[in-house]
């Protein structure tokens, strides 16, 4: 399926995107981390500020308010060693006891990398010795040993960017493998849902990720082709049924036609049992016609009737089925008009010749049928486009929009007209849009502009060839 690399490039788009945010938004917080270490209230920086404010009087030495704020406000102590005796020659009021008044070399060098009795130990230089500040316990960390090679500290940025990249890099490929493995678990279940509406049977390997998928999707098809047995033997049965039936009834069927013909022309009866034999003779007739399109129906639904197609001339195939019935009709009660435009004499279209004039009986035959009374048919055929229309419409009842609605949408119903005396619009016209189909056109049922109804049947013509 196209949806599934898209799903997996959005996937992937969301995942580097999210790389992205994390980076800038991690590098935000080292910014403002970093920038709350340095300044002003840097110990270093309080330690200098506490050295500068100290100053020799006549009884020692004082500090300045400033540098007691500064004291105070960081909560450290302070202790000025002198240079010469290496001892404590001024203190704050706040020094610990348990803070040192004398000092060795060692002893100052290892203060001012790192702690007093646990303190935290900044200095600060003035000229009467060495001022150091003592911070509280756990407020700062100090590097014991700060020794760092220069190419490393020189280079950092770029060793910075190239340990993210790698790092991108390392999570990019195991996304990657992890996708690809996915995605050779969704392929072949995409490939079997994508092949279930082909009638096939679908058989997927049920493994990875999706194995349970997979087992639903071939238990799936198992059913749609059991399905597709049942449906099949139904439809034989019918068309065998049909085809049964259909033998079956000819021999009776031929026989009352037979008897119904000779009463109907006997002198030994009166003229009303002649005229009751005609009927049953009428009947018989429909009876055999409703037989064969039954057959016709059934070998179209099926694809056993053959479809002989060849290059005709729609105008005269069609003038000559209209023809057929007014030969017919010597009553005149159904008479047939030819409504073609005189200057189209040839219409080429691809047709079975012998299907496509029954369909133009068949609804001549319709319209003769649903209307008692008589009524004039009109047979027409024109070009619309690449297309050949083919009309038979009449003067006759007509029907309503709402049933013509559903033979438009359903040309299966056998709708009931009550303005045709419970006659019905059903197989005829069923046969009419099988044979249409088969000649890839179609069928639209609706109103004639006499009045009554209309059929027009769209079929493609042939490609005239360019001068």
């Amino acid at each position: 399926m196209k949806s599934v690399p898209k799903l997996i490039r959005r996937f992937t788009g969301l995942l580097l995107l999210s790389f992205v945010l994390l980076v800038a938004v991690n590098l935000a917080l080292l910014i403002v981390i970093a920038s709350r270490q340095v300044g002003t209230a840097s110990p270093w920086a309080t330690a200098d500020r506490v050295a500068a404010n100290l100053s020799r009087t006549e009884t020692g030495f004082a500090l300045s308010a400033a540098g007691a704020d500064a004291l105070q406000s960081s909560g450290a102590w302070a202790v000025l060693i002198d240079n010469d005796t290496r001892a404590v020659v001024w203190h704050s009021e706040n020094l610990s006891a348990s803070v040192p008044s004398r000092y060795t070399l060692p002893e100052i060098a290892g203060l001012t990398r790192g702690y007093i009795d646990g303190y935290p130990a900044f200095t600060g230089g003035t000229e009467y010795g060495l001022m150091v500040l003592g911070f509280p316990k756990g407020s700062f960390w100090k590097h014991m040993w700060p020794s760092w090679d220069y190419q490393l500290i020189a280079h950092a940025p770029q060793i910075a960017l190239a340990v993210i990249a790698t790092n991108l890099l390392v999570i990019l490929l195991i996304y990657a493998a992890a996708t690809t493995k996915a995605l050779r678990s969704v392929k072949p279940v995409t490939d079997g849902i994508r092949a279930l509406p082909s009638g096939e049977p679908v058989r997927v390997k049920a493994a990875g990720l999706l194995s349970e998928v997979a087992l639903h999707i071939n238990s799936t098809s198992e059913v749609l082709q059991m399905q597709k047995r049942q449906l099949q033997k139904r439809d034989t049965a019918r068309a065998n049924w049909i085809a049964g039936v259909s033998h079956d009834i000819r021999t009776p069927l031929s026989m009352v036609m037979g008897y119904a013909g000779q009463l109907q022309s006997s002198p030994g009866l009166t003229q009303e049992e002649r005229r009751q034999a005609a009927v049953i003779l009428r009947q018989s007739q429909r009876i055999r016609n409703l037989i064969n399109d039954l057959n016709l129906a059934s070998k179209l639904e099926y694809n056993m009737q053959p479809i002989r197609r060849r290059e005709e001339n729609a105008v005269a195939l069609v003038r000559q089925a209209a023809a057929d019935f007014i030969n017919d009709d010597p009553d005149g009660k159904y008479p047939v008009e030819w409504t073609t435009c005189p200057s189209l004499s040839v219409c080429r279209i691809s047709a079975d010749r012998d299907l496509l004039k029954r369909a133009v009986s068949n609804l001549i035959q319709n319209s003769i049928r649903h209307n008692e009374n008589g009524c004039t048919i009109y047979v027409s055929v024109a070009e619309a486009g690449p297309s050949c229309v083919i009309c038979v419409e009449d003067d006759g009842v007509g029907a309503a929009d709402a049933q013509i609605k559903e033979l438009n949408a359903a040309p299966h119903y056998m709708v009931c007209d009550e303005n045709t005396a419970g006659q019905r619009h059903g197989l005829g016209l069923l046969i009419v849009r099988q044979i249409a189909a088969s000649h890839e056109g179609n069928v639209l049922i609706g109103h004639s502009r006499h009045g009554g109804f209309a059929v027009k049947i769209t079929l493609p013509m042939i490609k005239k060839p360019r001068p």
